[in-house]
């Protein structure tokens, strides 16, 4: 089993960016995290962060036939971009969207997810836990059909 995982703009600045927010730990612990819960789970990972929201749709489209399912944090494109949901359903991979911070207590804007509507859970408020938590969701969802 191989899954994607998409992280979109400013997550690469983890630890540095709004820490009473996002916490203090970094992008790469983030992927250590993610790393350590593939190994556990016998799946293979891939990583994609880009801060341009076109070169996200072309992770999407490029996972097509190369892994089975996305986990995508679109970040600020969350709440913006059609062209990301247009893509997750272009594809038809099954998604996990994930957010780090409770989207749904912050301004209202970050209450819209136009990703999520082509996703089949979403994980918000959880920290970098709620990698953990889509990834297992996406493993059981993948192997065991709809949950």
């Amino acid at each position: 089993m191989k899954i994607l995982v998409i992280n979109g703009p400013n997550l690469n600045l983890l630890g540095l960016r709004e820490p009473e927010i996002y916490g203090k730990k970094s992008y790469a612990d983030l992927l250590a995290l993610i790393r350590g819960a593939c190994e556990r789970e016998n799946i293979d990972v891939g990583f994609f962060q880009s801060n341009h929201e076109g070169a996200i749709v072309d992770a999407i489209q490029q996972a097509y036939g190369a892994y089975d399912g996305i986990v995508i944090n679109p970040a600020a494109y969350t709440h913006t971009s059609v062209a990301i949901l247009d893509a997750l359903k272009a594809v038809g991979l099954p998604a996990v969207e994930v957010h780090i911070s409770d989207v749904d207590s912050r301004e209202a804007f970050r209450q819209i997810s136009y990703a999520g509507k082509a996703c089949v859970q979403t994980y918000k408020g959880l920290g970098f836990d709620g990698y953990v938590q889509a990834i297992r969701f996406l493993k059981q969802y993948l192997t065991e059909g709809r949950v």
